[in-house]
């Protein structure tokens, strides 16, 4: 599962680990797994002024409805408090465990940080090493 933050990075930057991921899951190396909340997050960080020098309002819609149409959406899991340092972060490691995903694949600090999580967090520079050991 991959965390909006590194969807948003894949989106706006043509090079490093998290445009490779969004390539990958395109070309099947694995599946996306999402949610209403998590896809909802997503369109509101895209949808921010600042995000304008990098992508148009129209690519970001697009770049939204093609997750929703691809990825595996699950319902949004029942909120559990207290999961993460970051209460905005909790819904990721619901959903993470909920759907039984192999990862939750972020860059943010409290994710990486959480000692022993389950499932495991991954950079997305890990993430894609673990995609290059299946190959």
């Amino acid at each position: 599962m991959l965390d909006p933050g590194v969807l948003v990075a894949g989106l706006i930057s043509a090079t490093g680990a998290p445009r490779a991921l969004l390539s990958a899951w395109l070309d099947g190396a694995f599946e996306m797994v999402a949610s209403p909340i998590l896809v909802a997050e997503l369109e509101r960080v895209l949808l921010r002024s600042k995000f304008r020098t990098y992508t148009s309002e129209s690519e970001a819609q697009a770049f939204v409805s093609l997750i929703r149409r691809l990825a595996t959406i699950f319902p949004d899991p029942p909120m559990v408090v207290g999961l993460t340092p970051d209460p905005g972060d909790d819904y990721l490691v619901a959903l993470a465990r909920a759907t039984s995903v192999d990862a939750l694949v972020s860059g943010d600090r409290h994710l990486c940080d959480l000692v022993d999580p389950d499932p495991p967090v991954l950079t997305p520079r890990a993430f894609l090493g673990r995609l290059a050991s299946l190959d």
